[in-house]
């Protein structure tokens, strides 16, 4: 999904600062920076456009930044960035509130009101993962969004869990993307902050009833896919630990899955991590059967039937299809 823009790797190390500086206001927006050891200083910085927001994964040395009024008045993109903290300690400061921030923690910080930063991670590097999207994308009033900028949010459990499960996803995905699916994944991720901004805002009353219904969406999907394994997941089980009835369920997935039935996505999540598994190196010694029941088909016959019917060959042959061309690939 990402494709990398920066490494400082390829850079002679008296080079990388002022590169980084010029990489970080191209894809953010322009900060002042204070780094110590400048001549080891190490970053890399992935990014993708998803519609209206602008996704940047990245790795960065100790350094502190400011973003400065006259930095704003130079250049503002009226952004509110959302960033999900993956490794190492640090610091924002906006609006006289200071967030203290580790991994696994959001927050939310705005372009257009200056704000400081600080990483302190030693020899090792941070990272962490940035969403940006224009002000007014947002179906939240700015004024109310203003009132929670660097603030610590906890990013599992709930919607927060599941919005950093999704950035968590962005930062690591390789796959590519066609330009359509870029488009409805930027269209999730809106509705998704939106979502998450609300929840913390109790504005739910100012969130698009579309948003709610994604959101609603999102949340199924989570369920489904932490449950693969329970053998008598179904969509009444989906319905019920959602408090909505079969019809409402069905209408969700008619709406958000183009079409797709809920059955049919429970089988096509199952098949689809037992064809990784199969695949997977780390599990060539696990029996088929074991990889199967793992994904809720406890008979054998039943996956190796259902599995042969979606990919066109036994799981036995695929594993032994997948394995011989990753030991051609490491030839």
């Amino acid at each position: 999904m990402l494709h990398k823009v920066f490494d400082s790797q390829c850079l002679p190390s008296q080079d990388r600062v002022e590169a980084w500086r010029d990489i970080t206001a191209s894809a953010l927006a322009p900060n002042e920076f204070t780094i110590d050891c400048a001549s080891e200083f190490q970053a890399s910085l992935r990014a993708a456009n998803l519609g209206e927001a602008q996704v940047t994964a990245m790795t960065y040395a100790s350094m502190a930044s400011r973003r400065t009024p006259q930095l704003i008045r130079q250049s503002d993109p009226e952004m509110y960035a959302v960033g999900l903290i993956l490794r190492g300690q640090q610091v924002i400061i906006q609006d006289r509130r200071e967030a203290a921030l580790s991994a696994g923690d959001l927050v939310v910080y705005s372009t257009s009101h200056p704000y400081a930063t600080a990483v302190e991670v030693g020899r090792d590097t941070a990272a962490s993962v940035v969403v940006q999207i224009p002000r007014d994308a947002l179906p939240v009033s700015s004024n109310r969004v203003d009132r929670i900028l660097a603030r610590r949010w906890p990013g599992h459990g709930g919607i927060g869990g599941l919005l950093a499960g999704f950035l968590t996803r962005a930062a690591t995905d390789t796959a590519p993307y066609r330009p359509a699916d870029s488009q409805r994944l930027g269209g999730v991720l809106v509705d998704l902050i939106t979502a998450w901004l609300a929840h913390h805002l109790d504005a739910e009353d100012q969130t698009p009833a579309e948003s709610r219904q994604h959101m609603q969406f999102l949340q199924v999907q989570d369920f489904i896919h932490r449950h693969l394994g329970d053998a008598d997941l179904c969509p009444s089980t989906v319905a019920t630990a959602h408090h909505m009835s079969l019809r409402t369920l069905h209408r969700l997935f008619h709406a958000h899955a183009h079409g797709t039935t809920v059955a049919s996505y429970i089988r096509y999540q199952r098949l689809s991590s037992a064809r990784r598994d199969l695949a997977d190196p780390r599990l060539a010694t696990s029996p088929v059967r074991a990889i199967a029941a793992r994904l809720g088909f406890p008979h054998p016959a039943d996956f190796t039937r259902a599995f042969r019917a979606r990919y066109g060959i036994t799981p036995s042959d695929y594993r032994t299809y997948a394995h011989g061309i990753e030991a051609g690939t490491q030839g």
